[in-house]
């Protein structure tokens, strides 16, 4: 797990939501063969992580139960791991995780960054995993009230600092954690793209990062046609790479994407022309060095940015979680 976590190529987990209502693919992959088969392609299009998740968190989505989402995810887990197959579980609960890891998944994703359950930590720092910790400031139900901040990249730092630290008080590991800046969860457009624009300043926390903006609302406004309505998340995949890409060379350590062979095959062009990073990107990550350490290291920042965006438009509005 440790080689997983400071992989020295750009790490693809490929989105498989195996429920009914998710934003981009709610219903397509409900059945098991149908879940199984789409996880098989994913890693054959060149996903390192199959990331199967039994909830949607997209905005205004209601819970499930544990009971509900655990037979949703555990069988999709279960016969991917046994073709040898790395998965990761995209749950916030430590009773749904516990369950799936011993099914065989590798790596949880908490959108919750360990808030939503508090055990969560205990399972992970038991079952030595990495821990995927997000940035997160409520349930999907009430996400967008939340969307409030004075400089968006300062705070969003500061709120994963104290998750990195309750975890590492809690015992895990540092060289399993993993931070993820939200985006589109109590964060509007705006929000994103600062996030984008200034993502070394995350990276410079010391732990590896995880960036997922695959087909998110925020990009179908950006791309919204002449009347102003936005694209569909089908024609999303290019803008989708275009981020992907530069969030691995502003220091990311992984993308977490729908299209697995597009950003794939993009990636694979990045490291042909010599794994290029962006002026603002620096340092390399430290996954043992505490976020307090790394906060006195004299981060350079980037100019905040809301947009370097087309319509002006795109910089504003609430987008969702979209998962």
């Amino acid at each position: 797990m440790t080689d997983l976590v400071r992989a020295e190529t750009p790490v693809v987990m490929g989105v498989l939501n195996v429920t009914p209502d998710s934003f981009s693919d709610g219903g397509r992959y409900a059945d098991l063969d149908a879940a199984v088969a789409h996880g098989v392609r994913l890693r054959s299009d060149g996903a390192d992580l199959i990331d199967v998740g039994g909830e949607s968190t997209r905005p205004g989505a209601d819970r499930v139960d544990a009971e509900t989402e655990t037979a949703r995810v555990l069988p999709v887990v279960r016969e991917l791991s046994a073709a040898g197959i790395r998965v990761s579980i995209d749950t916030s609960r430590a009773r749904v995780a516990e369950a799936v890891l011993a099914a065989g998944a590798y790596v949880v994703n908490d959108v919750s960054g360990g808030l939503a359950d508090p055990d969560m930590a205990r399972v992970v720092r038991d079952a030595g995993c990495p821990w995927v910790l997000m940035h997160w400031r409520g349930h999907s139900r009430g996400m967008r009230e939340l969307a409030t901040y004075t400089d968006v990249v300062a705070e969003v730092r500061d709120e994963l600092s104290r998750r990195v630290d309750a975890a590492l008080a809690a015992g895990v590991a540092a060289d399993r954690i993993i931070v993820d800046p939200g985006l589109g969860f109590a964060k509007t457009a705006a929000h994103n793209w600062a996030l984008s624009a200034r993502l070394p300043e995350l990276v410079d926390l010391g732990f590896p990062v995880l960036f997922g903006a695959s087909r998110k609302s925020y990009l179908g406004r950006l791309l919204a046609d002449p009347a102003g309505e936005p694209r569909p998340t089908a024609g999303r995949e290019a803008a989708t790479v275009a981020t992907s890409v530069l969030a691995v060379a502003a220091g990311a350590w992984g993308v977490r994407v729908h299209d697995v062979r597009a950003t794939a095959d993009a990636l694979a062009v990045w490291r042909a022309t010599g794994s290029p990073r962006l002026a603002t990107a620096h340092g390399a990550r430290r996954a043992t060095e505490s976020p307090t350490e790394a906060a006195t290291g004299g981060t350079r920042r980037a100019e905040t940015a809301t947009g370097g965006t087309r319509p002006a438009e795109a910089a504003t509005g609430t987008s969702g979680g979209d998962r």
